[in-house]
């Protein structure tokens, strides 16, 4: 959670919120209704990444940032996270509204299962040097 709230935000507004999620009962459930989420069954915990619709209207831009802090922070802990996207899905983020109760003008970004991975862990190895445009494209 502190990684995420070092992240940056346009006009420093950090409209971040971030729900933490240990209750079995809510993590099975979630498990079950939103479709990429289902490593929910196995995980000890989730934190959901939420902005504050008021406070910012490019919220889901700073919750991103937030969000990926997040999972380079709990790599470094040798623990497992995945993004899971609640928004802009309408009928994900109304199950995790549902099972969090947050506030109408709060709305979530990103469902992240954290555990410890099963089995051996490698970082995917992404880097494509055809994507790099020196001065000019």
């Amino acid at each position: 959670i502190k990684a995420g709230m070092s992240a940056p935000s346009g006009k420093d507004t950090r409209p971040w919120e971030f729900v933490i999620i240990n209750d079995r009962s809510i993590l099975d459930k979630m498990s079950e209704e939103l479709p990429t989420a289902k490593m929910l069954s196995q995980a000890p915990m989730a934190i959901v990444v939420c902005g504050d619709t008021i406070r910012s209207s490019y919220w889901y831009l700073d919750c991103s940032a937030a969000t990926e802090n997040i999972l380079l922070a709990a790599e470094a802990m040798e623990l497992g996270g995945v993004w899971t996207a609640a928004y802009p899905y309408r009928d994900r983020m109304a199950t995790v509204i549902k099972h969090t109760n947050m506030p109408a003008q709060v709305l979530p970004l990103a469902v992240i299962p954290i555990g410890y991975p099963m089995g051996n862990h490698s970082v995917k190895y992404k880097y494509d040097e055809k994507k790099i445009h020196m001065n000019k494209w």
